[in-house]
């Protein structure tokens, strides 16, 4: 089978993604500077696939490394692109370190890409590039916005320096995947999220929260124009977004492609407030969840949730699991790491 190179597959969506790459029958190499993940990842992979994908520990800002990987593995046939810093928050503080770690890899990994004869190239962007949406739900066709934060541009730019590169390189095609919020853990409970320090999202907080590691999930704002008052969002199970990333790669690697760039939403089509998440959280595990509204927080977009048309009618796509599934595993996977 094909070979797959998977950037950053260590990492939450990353190893999922090779699961499910593996399950297919694709031959996985996982590139990861283990930043933001561990090495123990590897045996999850192993425990629920029973193979090992190949690893090499590399640092994609190492442009001499990159170049050396790819003279080795010139037979890689797809590239699925997550290698990137992903946390708003250290993004504003941190504005060099983004643009250096999240533009810089893309660029050396597309100089190698096109060097040759055929690359098929998924990248992993997000629903951040639309801000807050002027309608919902959120098609491909909305105005990609002002970006919030670093992250957010370096996800905008990352597209634009992938458009601007298929535009001058036959041998490249390209989709860029806009997720919305991936949430849960494998059913197995092999893999899961592994916030590093205090989680940036929701649902890790609520876990840990509920596990006793944190005192109290703060509910930023109950004062928005929504069913509850709380900030909605798309939440998406990761294994649902995973198996996307095979269909699009598969997509490129039949030539069904119907641009040498295309860009796919993946969410449910659902908005969930915080609270609804909170309910569905408690609603699983039998816990009671120790939470306290407090004051809006800045940046935070009002509402976001996916049309998920294209995706469905020109991948055959569709999210199976619910947010009740997602949370459940994700309380597994808590209390797995904790015990």
């Amino acid at each position: 089978m094909d070979k797959i190179l998977v950037t950053g597959g260590l990492g939450f969506i990353g190893s999922h993604t090779v699961v499910e790459l593996q399950n297919e029958g694709y031959e996985v190499v996982i590139i990861d500077d283990l930043s933001n993940s561990s090495i123990k990842v590897l045996d999850g992979i192993t425990a629920i696939t029973g193979k090992t994908p190949l690893f090499e520990k590399l640092d994609l800002k190492d442009k001499a490394g990159v170049e050396t990987f790819f003279a080795k593995h010139n037979d890689v046939k797809g590239v699925i692109h997550f290698a990137a810093s992903k946390a708003v928050g250290e993004s504003v503080n941190e504005p060099l370190l983004y643009y250096e770690n999240n533009i810089n890899t893309l660029v050396y990994v597309l100089k190698e890409l096109k060097k040759l004869p055929e690359a098929n190239f998924i990248f992993s962007s997000s629903c951040t590039v639309y801000g807050q949406a002027d309608e919902l739900p959120i098609t491909e066709n909305a105005p990609v916005k002002k970006a919030e934060s670093p992250y957010g541009n370096t996800k905008q730019i990352g597209e634009e320096i992938i458009v601007d590169t298929c535009k001058v390189s036959e041998n490249l095609k390209a989709i860029a995947l806009r997720y919305f919020n991936p949430i849960g853990a494998h059913e197995s409970v092999n893999i899961g999220e592994l916030p590093i320090g205090v989680p940036q999202n929701l649902v890790p907080f609520i876990t840990q929260t509920a596990i006793g590691l944190r005192e109290q999930l703060s509910v930023f704002g109950d004062d928005y124009p929504t069913s509850d008052g709380t900030c909605v969002r798309d939440y998406i199970h990761v294994v649902d977004l995973a198996k996307a990333h095979v269909i699009a790669l598969k997509r490129l690697l039949e030539n069904k492609n119907k641009a040498n760039y295309e860009t796919f939403n993946l969410g449910t089509g659902k908005g969930s407030s915080v609270l609804e998440v909170v309910q569905s959280f408690e609603r699983v595990s039998g816990e009671k969840l120790n939470y306290k509204i407090v004051g809006r927080r800045e940046g935070d977009v009002v509402s976001a949730y996916a049309d998920t048309n294209k995706a469905k009618d020109e991948l055959g796509w569709k999210t199976e699991l619910t947010l009740d599934d997602a949370m459940l595993s994700a309380w597994k996977w808590e209390q797995k790491v904790r015990g």
